[in-house]
């Protein structure tokens, strides 16, 4: 072999590694977290976003799932998420950076699941207000995951539980979130803020009577065996957030990040289409777990929304801005 010839092959041989090594660096692995454990809907619908995800990618984009708050709590993901240090999660949006994120779950600005879609799926006022307080963060939101009404989950029996303005007597845990204490003040419960960590043995214990900030699905997942009363009041409206460290998303080549945007607003879209049912299917779990559903009128409900709206909005528009606040229910009631 002559002299040229060997620095031909070996030329060759170090571009074929070259190229090796960079299609190796151009597979990509991101890290997603979420709060239910696994095998839970949120759970088995990402798993189905992953695939799909893997297969428009040829496998150059792939999710690895960290379920039950493995990562942290949502509060510390969502914080981690910012800085980078995890790539995704599918978790309610926390309003330790800001405030203002409370408008995520302002209660009773959707009486139906029509309005709700309106509201806080594509193009709707509270998703697009949401997307641009995440972008403050360095996240970008990839798509909202609807997830129930809320309601009151007590382990006792009710008391009035249709008329928001009578004193219940009755003590239960609420997030630490101005929203969810005054809500609760107001349907006539005596709220106490308790981390979630500690809520289920708090409500077991005595120490509250149940449980305010969640709905059927969540209350069947952590507090079904504590439930005895649970009331469909429509406290507000869950929502959980798909979202992306933004320099995560904008280093993933143009082809990977269309294909994950593509993968998000499917995932989204499926998710609007069986939300509904799924809240039914679980108040029918806590039936059938020994709960006494209470279903209430529609005059009922309509008493309670009146109430919060006068009593509680105009406090929660003052903590987090009145004029950004207000433009945001603006653009729903018109």
């Amino acid at each position: 072999m002559t002299l040229n010839n060997f620095n031909k092959m070996f030329t060759a041989s170090l571009m074929a590694g070259v190229l090796g090594m960079t299609a190796v660096a151009e597979a990509q692995t991101l890290k997603i977290s979420h709060i239910r454990p696994q095998g839970a809907n949120v759970d088995l619908e990402i798993k189905d976003f992953a695939a799909s995800l893997k297969t428009a990618t040829d496998g150059d984009l792939k999710i690895k799932i960290y379920a039950a708050s493995a990562l942290g709590d949502y509060t510390t993901v969502q914080e981690r998420i910012s800085i980078g240090a995890i790539d995704m999660a599918v978790q309610p949006a926390a309003t330790a950076v800001s405030r203002r994120m409370q408008i995520s779950a302002f209660p009773y600005v959707a009486e139906n699941w029509e309005q709700a879609k309106k509201i806080y799926g594509p193009g709707g006022a509270i998703h697009g207000a949401m997307k641009d307080l995440y972008a403050k963060q360095d996240i970008t939101m990839l798509a909202a995951y609807p997830v129930y009404f809320g309601g009151v989950a007590l382990n006792t029996k009710a008391v009035s539980p249709g008329d928001p303005n009578i004193d219940k007597g009755i003590k239960v845990r609420v997030p630490g979130i101005k929203s969810f204490q005054l809500t609760s003040d107001s349907l006539g419960y005596i709220s106490s803020p308790i981390p979630f960590s500690e809520a289920f043995t708090a409500v077991q214990t005595g120490v509250v009577d149940g449980v305010i900030g969640s709905g059927a699905e969540g209350y069947y997942a952590s507090f079904r065996d504590v439930t005895k009363t649970y009331i469909p009041v429509n406290t507000h409206f869950e929502v959980w957030y798909m979202i992306v460290n933004s320099e995560t998303f904008s280093d993933l080549d143009k082809a990977d990040r269309k294909a994950l945007e593509t993968a998000a607003l499917e995932f989204e879209a499926k998710r609007w289409t069986k939300a509904e049912v799924d809240q039914s299917a679980y108040e029918q779990r806590l039936a059938d777990n020994g709960a006494t559903i209470i279903k209430l009128s529609n005059e009922e409900l309509a008493a309670a929304a009146d109430k919060i709206r006068k009593e509680v909005w105009p406090q929660i528009l003052s903590d987090i801005g009145q004029e950004w606040g207000q433009g945001v229910l603006d653009k729903i009631t018109n």
